[in-house]
């Protein structure tokens, strides 16, 4: 600090004293040492500017370019669809709706107007299901098909509390259908099955439906089923009434399998439909429906198919065997194949015109028609390509096609010139003779042939069997009455073999022989009669087995039997009885 003098003195005093002053402030701007202002005498005071610390550097993640530009480009293609949407939007509202429109409001009258349902096509519920066929996602459609179901409900409701069940119930399922359930309808149907079991006290309902299940009274109003359902309605936890329940679909069941048993499925589709209606869940439903699916498919097919067999016999009989048209023996049998290929009748039928065939071949050859006997012979090779009589009846074929030398009627005289031929070629030669070695080829093949007939190997094994050898002979000697004879002789070898194999229950052979008769003799009468008593010795073994517990090959035999007789009761009963494993 300074000191500063009066204005009013001179010197610098005023009353002896001195006025201290601040100095000059402006001075204070420039730094100066005590030598540079000798005035000042205040100690010397040095001020020194605090040291700033370095600014600290914060490292934000720097946004790079790519990631801007990726950005915009969401951003840019979010608005876009949001656009293309609104715009779609708006052109689906411009599109005139008029059907759908007026179907939807056809429907709220109808809601209005209380006519909730029907099958005539114009009650709400109708209506409303027609207009989500147009526009499934429609939400005003949705919203009525539900109103309707509440309204059902209610009605339901209505009809309960007036002690209509019957009507309640029916109002209900509608509303359960269209609702989806819910607990509402739960409790609804609850509150009606007991009203209905309430109507009756229980052991009076239980002494009539044991009464009902003894009489085998199991369905209507007051049979053994509907007591037992108002048993359970009036209390759901009784075991009497579920027990009796089974009783009375194990009864059902077995019913339905007796008429399939019987061949008459329209009695088997209603007892059906009588057990699923009482017992919606029943373990043996599938099974049966299955089974009368089955039988009806075939009674369904089996008028046509023995409407053919019986045009087709009868066409025999009438001797109209092949040719042009549909109403010829092969016609009708080749219409009955295609129903039923594996039918034994058809097969049967099929083989009787080839036998015809083949008469009518021999015919032809006892009138030197070579050519229509050739022709007959193919169509009869189609049908039954095995035939002894077939084999037989080529063998005469070739014999009388082989060429042979005639001698003039007239010899011309002696020194005259002979008269010029019908035909231009010189006669063929005549077919050489056998040689040695063919005759004891053909002597051999005849013996190793009846050999084998013997043994039982008629058409088993290929190349060994009697009949491959027989016709191995004929090929090289068409006219060997050993080999034609030992071949025709095979059908009748064959039934006694048959008949040997049956008396030693040897089912196997006798199934074997079967089949060979029917390819050696085709639409011989016997095979009918063998068939037979080898489909009662299949069952028969069946029940055998059935009775000792032999389920697997009791299966087999019944499915032996199956394909000899197909439609025989008695292979519907032991197959029903396999199934259900008494």
């Amino acid at each position: 600090m300074s000191g500063r003098k009066d204005h009013d003195s001179r010197d610098g005093s005023r009353d002896g004293r001195t006025e201290p002053t601040l100095g000059n402030l402006r001075d204070l701007d420039a730094p100066h040492s005590r030598a540079d202002d000798p005035d000042d005498r205040l100690p010397q005071i040095s001020f020194e500017a605090p040291r700033r610390s370095a600014p600290v550097r914060r490292h934000h993640p720097r946004l790079r370019a790519w990631h801007v530009v990726v950005a915009v480009l969401v951003l840019a293609l979010a608005g876009g669809v949001w656009t293309l949407r609104q715009y779609q939007n708006s052109l689906r509202d411009m599109v005139p709706r008029t059907e759908l429109n007026d179907v939807l409001s056809r429907a709220d009258a109808a809601l209005r107007d209380g006519h909730l349902d029907g099958t005539d096509g114009t009650s709400a519920r109708e209506l409303y299901q027609s207009a989500r066929a147009l526009e499934p996602d429609n939400d005003r459609a949705r919203d009525g098909l539900h109103q309707v179901g509440m309204a059902e409900l209610s009605r339901a409701d209505t009809a309960y509390r007036a002690g209509h069940l019957d009507e309640a119930q029916q109002e209900l399922s509608v509303a359960r259908e269209l609702l989806g359930g819910g607990s509402d309808v739960d409790r609804l149907d609850r509150m009606i099955q007991q009203a209905r079991g309430a109507a009756v006290p229980a052991d009076g309902l239980v002494a009539q439906a044991q009464q009902a299940l003894a009489a085998g009274k199991l369905t209507g109003a007051d049979g053994a089923g509907a007591l037992y359902q108002r048993m359970l309605a009036a209390d759901p936890n009784n075991a009497v009434a579920r027990h009796g329940l089974d009783q009375v679909g194990a009864g059902l069941a077995a019913q339905a399998r007796t008429a399939l048993a019987n061949g008459d499925p329209a009695t088997a589709s209603a007892t059906v439909d009588q057990l699923a209606a009482l017992l919606p869940t029943y373990g043996d439903l599938p099974a049966l429906r299955a089974a009368l699916a089955q039988a009806q498919a075939q009674q369904q097919g089996n008028g046509a198919l023995l409407a053919a067999i019986s045009q087709g016999q009868q066409a025999l009989r009438d001797g109209r065997i092949a040719g042009s048209g549909d109403d010829t023996a092969l016609a009708h049998f080749k219409a009955a194949q295609a129903i039923d290929p594996d039918n034994v009748q058809v097969r049967e039928g099929l083989g009787q015109v080839a036998q015809a065939l083949v008469v009518q071949a021999n015919a032809a050859l006892d009138a030197d028609d070579t050519a229509q006997a050739s022709s007959l012979l193919d169509q009869a090779e189609a049908l039954a390509p095995k035939s002894a009589d077939l084999l037989a009846a080529r063998a005469r074929l070739r014999s009388a096609s082989a060429p042979h030398t005639h001698a003039p009627a007239n010899p011309p005289a002696k020194g005259a010139p002979a008269a010029p031929t019908a035909a231009a070629e010189p006669p063929a030669p005549p077919p050489p003779a056998l040689t040695a070695d063919q005759i004891d080829q053909v002597a051999e093949l005849i013996h190793r042939a009846r050999q084998a007939a013997t043994s039982g190997q008629i058409m088993l094994p290929p190349g060994e069997s009697a009949y491959d050898l027989y016709r191995n002979a004929l090929a090289i000697d068409g006219n060997n009455q050993a080999a034609l004879q030992g071949l025709q002789d095979l059908p009748g070898l064959v039934v006694q073999q048959f008949n040997q194999a049956l008396a030693d229950r040897n089912l196997a052979k006798a199934n074997e022989l079967i089949g060979a008769l029917g390819d050696l003799s085709p639409g011989d009468s016997t095979a009918g009669v063998l068939r037979g008593r080898l489909v009662d010795a299949w069952l028969d073994q069946a029940e055998r087995q059935l009775d000792s517990g032999d389920r697997a090959n009791a299966a087999q035999s019944i499915d032996q039997a199956r394909k000899l007789a197909p439609y025989q009761a008695r292979v519907r009963e032991l197959s029903l009885r396999l199934q259900s494993g008494r």
